[in-house]
């Protein structure tokens, strides 16, 4: 008796009309790599095939391909018996809801949005009930809702409550936590985990070291005492670029300046610009119905600006000017350093933050904002929490 043929085998047989299984690790290469590598990795079927297309959908615009001379006809889909029909954006959100992990939806729709202006996203009303808040859409949001109508409008607001809300949560406790008071050398009897004296509690526990199991036993825990902030007669003027590129910075400057808002003794002043100035300081209560107002674009006059919060300073000793931007001067920039050399000479502190988002990279005029700074602003790049503690630190002086 003869052994079986390599591949005829029980296990390697082969019933007329079945389809082989594909390999996984082949189909992951094919969807990288596009159709040209089907002739190594053989053709895509089921879920994998609907992946392709809706990657094809979105990443077949590159401008990259009419250069290498790829063509690329419209993607379509079936509807019983209708023929093929062009997918809209709609079809394509809902495939990519059903195909992909959440973090690749949001880096799908985020690419749809920013690097290929697929606008429908943030504008039409039946994607726009679909889409998963984040920052991304909302930056996009506040940069096409001048195109939205009514309705649209109150559905993009939804993206705008989310996207707050999740940025209130994780913000405040940092603004909250730099207020409350910096610690001070005398011990306190109220025991709270943020005040714990390590080294203290470890030199009045010494007694109880036992060498053998190489511990200290903790019976008298130490805690620092904090002492009580100075926040009278103090204002924060928020000057902020609502030029398009500040889209981050505009989010998070509302954001930071709700969360400052209403705190004893720190009176907040939100104002933004381009070429004119609005003062929202009525809205920083409500970092929603603020964002709502703010339009994205134009021109940039940071020295009109700075005059504008210049005539807000009540006591200059008492008072920080921050100015978020990315120190583009559309107006006139000598105008500019002379208001900044007159605010600090007359002891008001002057920021200048040239990134306000969480990612803080900065990308600025470097030239310019060198001159403010020797003018005696402070140039740089600061997070939003960063800020809070900033602003505390000085109040507390």
């Amino acid at each position: 008796m003869t052994a079986p043929a390599p591949g005829s085998g029980p296990e390697a047989v082969h019933l007329p009309g079945a389809v082989p299984v594909p390999d996984p690790g082949l189909e992951r290469w094919r969807l990288i790599l596009g159709a040209p590598a089907e002739r190594c990795t053989g053709p895509l079927g089921g879920e994998a095939a609907a992946r392709d297309a809706a990657l094809e959908w979105l990443y077949g615009r590159d401008p990259d391909r009419d250069r290498r001379g790829v063509r690329r006809g419209p993607v379509t889909k079936r509807e019983g018996g209708d023929g093929p029909s062009v997918v809209t954006a709609v079809d394509w959100l809902d495939d990519v809801h059903r195909l992909f992990p959440r973090e690749t939806i949001e880096r799908l729709e985020r690419d749809a949005v920013e690097h290929y202006g697929i606008d429908e996203i943030v504008t039409d009303p039946t994607v726009l009930e679909r889409v998963e808040p984040n920052a991304i859409l909302l930056r996009a949001v506040l940069r096409t809702k001048h195109l939205m109508n009514p309705e649209v409008l109150r559905l993009a607001r939804r993206i705008v409550e989310a996207v707050v809300r999740q940025l209130l949560e994780r913000l405040e406790p940092k603004v909250r936590r730099s207020f409350t008071g910096t610690r001070s050398r005398r011990p306190s009897r109220l025991p709270l985990a943020r005040d714990f004296d390590f080294h203290g509690t470890i030199r009045a526990n010494l007694a109880h070291y036992r060498p053998a199991e190489r511990r200290v036993l903790i019976e008298r825990p130490r805690f620092h005492s904090r002492t009580r902030r100075h926040l009278e007669q103090w204002q924060l003027v928020l000057l902020v670029d609502q030029s398009g590129s500040m889209a981050g910075s505009v989010i998070h400057s509302a954001v930071t300046a709700a969360c400052l808002w209403g705190l004893p003794g720190l009176r907040t002043h939100l104002v933004a610009f381009d070429t004119d100035v609005v003062d929202l300081t009525r809205d920083v209560a409500d970092p929603v119905e603020l964002l709502m107002r703010v339009q994205l674009g134009g021109g940039t006059d940071i020295a009109r600006a700075v005059d504008y919060g210049a005539s807000l300073v009540d006591n200059p000793r008492r008072c920080i000017v921050a100015l978020v931007t990315d120190f583009y001067e559309g107006g006139d920039a000598h105008r500019l350093v002379r208001t900044v050399r007159a605010l600090t000479e007359q002891g008001t502190t002057v920021l200048g933050l040239a990134a306000l988002d969480e990612e803080a990279v900065p990308a600025y005029d470097r030239l310019l904002a060198q001159r403010l700074a020797d003018a005696g602003a402070h140039v740089g790049a600061m997070t939003p929490g960063r800020l809070a503690s900033f602003v505390a630190e000085r109040l507390g002086r």
